[in-house]
């Protein structure tokens, strides 16, 4: 009289074992703009959010998949960020053993401890650009008053700063005649443009590159109407405690990558034509024309 209530017990048991099994087996491969309350034995890569999370997979994994197979001792993880405030986060947290910044970014992360090895891309390409739709009748900086101007973030270097310090000496204040709104990403920037959310949209070369051949009925519908004077370029940076011979190694496999076809078509998904030697004082430069910049036209800071 008993087996059917045992058969019963049995019976829901198995099914939460299988629906536990099913849990495990769909999770969904997952981003983090929180920090970990450990430290597994891996070496994270952190970009900053050049794109969505997507996007930036398709772009570095490749990458990174490289540098593992250089570097099979160190293990290296890629990581997305959900935006910009997210990735500064966690750079002063120290949370990423690699990460590539933005050049102001760069001089942040040196306070806690990372030092550059690398400048990811030449500095000729560094630089800020504006996207306006071909028929929004933006023509000079004037036209942009009273209209709004989007950025990625407010401490977005080439898509922020370095465009309002252009407008700021094309005699618009951008305090006050110009409404601007921080969107996330790049792709957003410009796409707030081709929706007509925006009269123009700031970003720099490599992702109006890719816009344009990811987006190309978009595109053809905008146009680049200003730059900026170039910077020096993104870096790549180690935390402190990693080994020298480790981010040597990392190093010189970056510095190679023009060497080899498969290199060659790792950089051209980046959208960029190779790494360069460089150093922390390499981005001297930067805290110059911030400070400048904050002295001029505001404080540079997350929102």
């Amino acid at each position: 009289m008993r087996i059917l209530p045992a058969l019963g017990g049995l019976l829901v048991a198995l099914i939460s074992l299988v629906a536990c099994s099913q849990k495990e087996e769909e999770k969904p491969l997952q981003y983090r703009d929180t920090l970990l309350d450990n430290r597994a034995a891996v070496n994270r890569l952190v970009p900053h959010p050049l794109y969505n999370p997507q996007k930036l997979s398709e772009v570095f994994q490749p990458l990174v998949d490289h540098l593992n197979r250089r570097m099979p001792e160190a293990h290296i993880v890629l990581e997305a960020s959900r935006d910009y405030q997210a990735y500064e986060q966690k750079f002063r947290a120290r949370e990423a053993e690699w990460i590539m910044p933005n050049p102001w970014q760069t001089v942040e992360a040196m306070r806690v401890g990372y030092h550059v090895i690398a400048m990811w891309g030449d500095a000729e390409d560094f630089k800020g650009i504006f996207i306006v739709r071909k028929d929004g009748g933006v023509q000079t900086p004037d036209d942009l008053k009273g209209k709004v101007v989007s950025y990625p973030s407010p401490t977005a270097l080439a898509a922020a700063i370095m465009p309002q310090y252009f407008l700021h000496t094309h005699g618009i204040n951008v305090n006050k005649d110009i409404q601007n709104n921080y969107v996330g990403s790049q792709e957003s920037s410009i796409m707030n443009v081709y929706l007509g959310q925006s009269a123009a949209g700031a970003t720099w070369p490599p992702p109006w590159r890719m816009f344009q051949k990811s987006h190309p009925d978009e595109a053809a519908q905008l146009q680049m109407i200003w730059e900026t004077p170039s910077l020096v370029n993104n870096s790549v940076m180690v935390r402190d405690d990693v080994p020298e011979i480790v981010w040597q190694g990392f190093r010189q496999a970056l510095l190679d990558l023009p060497k080899t076809p498969e290199g060659q078509k790792i950089l051209a998904g980046m959208e960029t034509s190779r790494f360069h030697p460089a150093n922390d004082a390499t981005y001297d430069v930067v805290r110059q024309y911030v400070a400048r910049f904050e002295q001029e036209v505001r404080k540079v800071e997350s929102k």
